[in-house]
């Protein structure tokens, strides 16, 4: 595409912070209310109010008409590489089973463990790559991809492949995140230790600097050994998340703040002491209201955690057992209705505190100079509908690294 120059719009610039927005600063979108923006190549090239300087010259002029101008979303959590269907599950889910009854007999996570170890890394790339591409439908730009459906280290690393190859075949960038401590597998010996011993040092050898993730809950892992785990994540030099309080508020949050996490994921059932504890350090909350809009109609309350100082993400969580979700517009209506959280700070949430939960805040997030061209172009002049309207289509103009987005999803295998 030739350089661009989108003028007359109304630019939700996410711009001037060099951490993430925290307490009231997560309302403050940095909005110039007409402006310009200049794309070079795959970067944004410069920024500003009113009319451009007259000494630009670009290939091609867009007149957006007052339109908003924002970052595309980014989804700091998501498990979109598996196999298989967990369609049954579901029907049992809707007939009142508990999710944690399902994973104690062997079902939940496990059932999706067993279809990825009978899938090569051709399929599970084929499969990624297709649900890659309902992301970006819904003009996400920037998506996190965990593993922990293999347990073992062949399979774990055969995830991470997989995620490898898809971010290589795909025009938005695409991070991968090691969760090894996800279930029990209880058909392997000394699983936990093989996990910390083995298999999470394989996986930092083979991606160095990778982020690590851990379940911690009843029925999946306990806080003692994922302590241990996290602890040798840092060790091999792997930042580290922790998936919390999704059902039972077991210490996580403490946790992971005392070993400075970049993140604590879920917070349903965080207690307002923890929800304090978490306000008051550098670790970021995310928020993934898509599952209890799935599961069972329990939310966090980010209300409280803004208002205590904190700073929050909000991501989709798209998985095939709690949230079967690639849309980020439905995930920040649902925060803003059950979880307390302005459009604007939901705005924020799906974008520049997003990108900080990932270390990317120096590419992705914000609209400002040097930054990736990720930009999608509204069709209407106010941002915060986005949030108003309950899963809105994609925006009509979607640039991925100064590229307009090609709207094409295939199936999966």
């Amino acid at each position: 595409m030739p350089d661009l120059l989108l003028v007359n719009a109304r630019l939700v610039t996410l711009a001037g912070h060099e951490g993430p927005r925290r307490g009231a600063s997560m309302g403050d979108l940095a909005v110039i209310d007409r402006g310009w923006l200049s794309i070079e190549g795959d970067r944004i090239a410069a920024i500003g109010p009113d009319q451009p300087p007259e000494n630009l010259k670009p290939d091609a002029v867009l007149d957006v008409e007052g339109r908003a101008v924002l970052p595309s979303w980014v989804d700091c959590h998501t498990h979109a590489c598996w196999a298989g269907s967990r369609i049954d599950e579901w029907s049992s889910l809707m007939q009142g089973t508990p999710y944690l009854e399902l994973l104690k007999a062997g079902g939940g996570i496990m059932s999706t463990v067993e279809a990825v170890r009978e899938a090569n890394g051709p399929q599970l790339t084929a499969n990624l790559l297709a649900r890659v591409g309902r992301h970006r439908l819904l003009a996400t730009g920037t998506l996190e991809v965990k593993s922990g459906y293999g347990l073992n280290t062949e399979a774990e690393l055969r995830m991470l492949g997989a995620v490898h190859d898809a971010s290589r075949a795909t025009d938005i960038l695409v991070t991968g995140t090691f969760l090894g401590a996800h279930a029990l597998d209880p058909t392997q010996e000394d699983f936990i230790e093989r996990t910390i011993s083995e298999t999470l040092p394989a996986v930092a050898e083979e991606f160095p600097g990778i982020p690590c993730d851990a379940y911690l809950e009843e029925g999946a892992w306990s806080l003692e050994d994922t302590r241990r785990y996290l602890e040798r994540a840092l060790d091999c030099g792997c930042p580290i998340r922790l998936h919390a309080d999704q059902f039972n508020s077991l210490g996580g949050v403490p946790l992971a703040v005392e070993l400075g996490a970049r993140s604590v994921d879920h917070l349903e059932a965080t207690s307002a002491h923890d929800q304090r504890v978490l306000a008051e350090s550098d670790t970021i909350g995310v928020l993934l209201p898509v599952s209890g809009f799935h599961l069972d109609g329990r939310w966090a309350n980010g209300r409280a955690i803004i208002d205590a100082g904190g700073a929050l993400a909000v991501a989709t969580n798209d998985n095939p057992g709690s949230a079967p979700c690639p849309s980020m517009p439905m995930a920040l209506a649902l925060a803003c209705r059950r979880c307390g959280l302005s459009p604007e700070e939901a705005i924020t949430a799906g974008t520049w505190n997003a990108a900080c939960v990932l270390g990317l805040q120096d590419e992705v997030g914000a609209l400002a100079p040097g930054m990736r061209a990720n930009v999608q172009i509204l069709d209407v002049p106010d941002e915060r509908l986005l949030c108003w309207e309950v899963a809105p289509p994609p925006p009509p103009v979607l640039l991925v690294s100064g590229q307009p987005t090609r709207f094409e999803v295939d199936g999966a295998e």
